[in-house]
């Protein structure tokens, strides 16, 4: 069954490591993905994710460009099995090749710096969906998440802080270019902005059910996954355990494991609640620690197989798999 994941770190991590004197390779890692693992997986298409810290990253546009290029230096060294999408065209050109896509993606709009000439650039450069936020507040709106200097984070549902004037100048931006708006990581206030200036299909490329995880601002609402669905969007299942299961279901003494029987009992949820048009996989490998069933993108078939034991059609889990995504990319990207 082809696979579209709609979010990975992967190359983050690779710049990370690098920039640490490691050798490392798309090719062949230990990492959740690489090439030969989407291979055995069955991938048709990966999003791969320029993720940048704002904590970390003073120059948040200049550390973004450095993944950039480490990105197309892993993508141009090795065209037999990947190739760069711009537009839904270039996936159907891979996949009537037999190779896989690869879709470069942005977590953190604060890369942008507030400006629309940047993320012009960004898209310029082939970046085709962003997070407007990860857990710090930028210019453009505000986390549900948010990590404060020198404490902990802090998860609380803010519905108080819309999106920004620029944060909306953003929305209405990408819509015009066909860059794919992605609201995880984004507030309540900020996701309804994007509903009310939005007008193309958006998504969360990386989260679950908030109804099943109710301690868990991360996840969705049901009033969101509806707005997702009636927009004609999609959300990304995300496969870590803290998203799929609440604290308080753990067994005294039970290592917490991300299983592929919460990933489907979100589905279900998903399904009830939207429809089954409104579900996608965004895995967030390497980006997510702990235990996992599913222990890197070889491992997909595991998902397959559970959700035709409980009971999804052939047809469900097609769309799932690869179905839902691409049909929003064909409808956005130009």
């Amino acid at each position: 069954m082809k696979v579209v994941d709609m979010h990975c770190d992967t190359i983050a991590d690779i710049h990370r490591l690098r920039a640490k004197g490691r050798e490392i390779s798309i090719l062949r890692n230990d990492l959740h993905i690489d090439l030969e693992k989407l291979k055995a997986g069955d991938y048709g298409l990966q999003n791969f994710a320029l993720f940048v810290n704002l904590g970390r990253e003073k120059k948040p546009f200049a550390y973004a460009m450095s993944l950039v290029d480490t990105f197309y230096m892993e993508m141009e060294a090795h065209p037999d099995l990947i190739g760069v999408v711009r537009s839904y065209a270039d996936i159907e050109k891979n996949w009537n090749e037999g190779r896989m896509s690869a879709l470069l993606t942005i977590e953190e709009g604060g890369v942008c710096e507030g400006s629309l000439a940047y993320l012009r650039d960004f898209y310029r450069l082939g970046v085709r969906m962003m997070t407007l936020t990860w857990n710090y507040v930028n210019e453009l709106g505000w986390p549900n998440v948010l990590n404060l200097e020198g404490s902990a984070a802090m998860e609380r549902v803010d519905t108080e802080h819309g999106l920004t004037e620029t944060g909306i100048a953003f929305v209405e931006e990408m819509d015009r270019l066909g860059m794919i708006v992605d609201v995880s990581h984004l507030n309540d206030a900020g996701f309804w902005d994007v509903v009310k200036y939005g007008k193309r299909p958006f998504v969360a490329s990386h989260s679950n059910c908030r109804a099943l995880v109710p301690g868990c601002p991360r996840d969705l609402s049901d009033d969101m996954i509806r707005a997702i669905a009636e927009r004609g969007g999609v959300a990304g299942i995300n496969y870590w355990v803290g998203f799929l299961r609440s604290p308080e279901e753990w067994k005294e003494g039970e290592t917490p494991a991300s299983l592929v029987s919460d990933m489907v009992r979100h589905m279900k949820h998903m399904k009830q609640v939207g429809g089954i048009g409104c579900i996608g996989l965004g895995s967030d490998f390497d980006g997510i620690g702990g235990e996992l069933e599913m222990k890197t993108a070889a491992d997909l078939p595991l998902l397959e197989m559970e959700m035709r034991r409980q009971g999804f059609a052939e047809s469900e889990i097609e769309a799932v798999f690869h179905g839902n995504v691409l049909r929003v990319y064909k409808e956005v990207l130009k």
